[in-house]
């Protein structure tokens, strides 16, 4: 991201997606984004498992009394590479906090008993 500003807001996500969607068409030799991309659906989602264990790892380290920054750290970058994911499916964050929206008014166990068997 090209500004240095480290304030979060809720165009954060917003401005993430449209770096990303920037990206995926660049030079995979020069940008992070884009050879993932090139190297496609199965590369990425190996970044998604290997930051989702890394995000289980550090909350366990916070609970265990450690530093709470490396657990913010690990989730940013899941989220990062869960928003590559979707962008690569030609998915947007808007449509998981459109499904988040949903789930405000109905209890969790009730979302859960809803959902067809997978």
């Amino acid at each position: 991201m090209s500004d240095n500003s480290t304030t979060a807001s809720p165009d954060t996500l917003t401005q993430l997606a449209a770096i990303l969607a920037e990206r995926k068409q660049a030079d995979a030799s020069t940008s992070y984004v884009a050879s993932l991309h090139q190297k496609g659906l199965n590369k990425i989602l190996e970044k998604v498992g290997e930051e989702a264990v890394e995000t289980i790892l550090a909350a366990r380290d916070t609970d265990a009394g450690g530093d709470a920054a490396a657990l913010i750290s690990e989730t940013a970058d899941l989220w990062f590479h869960s928003m590559v994911m979707l962008s690569h499916l030609n998915l947007n964050h808007e449509q998981v906090l459109e499904e988040l929206a949903k789930r405000f008014n109905i209890s969790g166990l009730v979302e859960k008993a809803s959902r067809p068997d997978s």
